[in-house]
C-alpha cells in the first residue's frame, strides 16, 4: 500500500485507552511499507488560548483530556518518523444523517424551521464539507511522495456563525429558519448514564470560542482545489430533514 487513512475513531470514553495505543500498529505497517498515513485531524489541539485563524504554526495548547490525546497520538507519527499528512478540518457536514453534531443536535428541528444551535451564535465556527474533505485527502494523497515527511495541513471549509448558517440554510432550503440555543441542563441529566457526555461537555468551548482555519499552506499545495458553495453542501446536508408543511422550497439550483 502507498497510503494508509487512520480514521478508527473510538468513542469519547475509551479514547485514553485506544487512541494511542492503536497507533503503534499501524506505525509499523506504514515504516514496512514506506506508506503514507493520512489521518482526519480536528482542532481538539489548539484550545481556547490558542488565537485564531489556527493554522500548521499554530500552538497546540489544549488542556483538556481529549485534546491532550489527540496531540499525543499525532506526535506520535512524528516521533516514529512515519510519512504522515494530518488534514485538519472544523465540524463535519455529511451528505447523510451520521451523528455528528449537526445532523443529530441542529437539523432535525428544520423540519419545524428551527435549527437548533448549541453555541454562541454570533462568532465564527469551522466547518468542512465531507465530501470537500475527501477530495482534499485524495489531492493531497496524490502528492504525499514529495511533501515534507510530516505535513499538518489545515482545510478551510467555511466560516459560519450560528447566524449565518441558519441564514445560509434558509437560502438553501427556500424557507425560514429560525435558531433556537440549545438547552444545557439534558446534557447534566444524561451525564450519569453516557459516558461520553462529560467529554461532549468538556469540549463545549469550541461553542463559545471564536475560531476558523488558516488555508494558506492547503492553497499553496493544492491551488486548484474547488469548494462546494455552502448553499449547495448545506442543502446536501439537510436533505435527510422533511421540509415544513407549510414551506414552499424554491427549486433546486443546478
Amino acid at each position: 500500500m502507498d497510503v494508509i487513512v487512520q480514521a478508527w475513531n473510538p468513542p469519547y470514553h475509551k479514547w485514553a485507552a485506544q487512541v494511542i495505543a492503536m497507533q503503534p500498529a499501524i506505525h509499523r505497517e506504514a515504516l514496512a511499507n514506506n506508506a503514507t498515513v493520512i489521518i482526519p485531524g480536528n482542532v481538539y489541539v489548539f484550545g481556547k488560548q490558542t488565537p485564531a485563524p489556527w493554522s500548521h504554526t499554530s500552538q497546540h495548547a489544549a488542556r483538556n483530556t481529549l485534546g491532550k490525546i489527540r496531540i499525543a497520538m499525532e506526535q506520535s507519527y512524528k516521533d516514529a518518523g512515519v510519512r504522515t499528512i494530518v488534514l485538519r478540518a472544523g465540524d463535519y457536514l455529511d451528505t447523510e444523517a451520521s451523528g455528528n453534531w449537526f445532523d443529530k443536535i441542529m437539523a432535525p428541528g428544520l423540519r419545524k424551521g428551527v435549527l437548533t444551535y448549541p453555541g454562541t451564535p454570533g462568532i465564527d465556527h469551522a466547518w468542512g464539507f465531507l465530501p470537500d474533505v475527501a477530495h482534499a485527502a485524495v489531492a493531497l494523497a496524490e502528492m504525499h511522495k514529495s511533501l515534507d515527511r510530516f505535513t499538518d495541513v489545515c482545510y478551510k471549509g467555511y466560516t459560519l456563525s450560528g447566524e449565518q448558517l441558519a441564514a445560509t440554510i434558509s437560502t438553501a432550503r427556500g424557507h425560514d429558519v429560525r435558531l433556537k440555543l440549545m438547552q444545557r441542563w439534558p446534557l447534566q441529566l444524561l451525564r450519569p448514564f453516557m459516558p461520553d457526555i462529560k467529554h461532549i461537555i468538556e469540549m463545549e468551548y469550541l461553542w463559545h470560542t471564536p475560531h476558523s482555519l488558516d488555508p494558506t499552506l492547503f492553497n499553496e499545495l493544492v491551488p486548484d482545489f474547488s469548494t462546494t458553495p455552502a448553499v449547495g453542501a448545506l442543502r446536501k446536508a439537510c436533505a435527510f430533514v422533511p421540509m415544513p408543511k407549510d414551506a414552499q422550497p424554491t427549486p433546486m439550483a443546478a
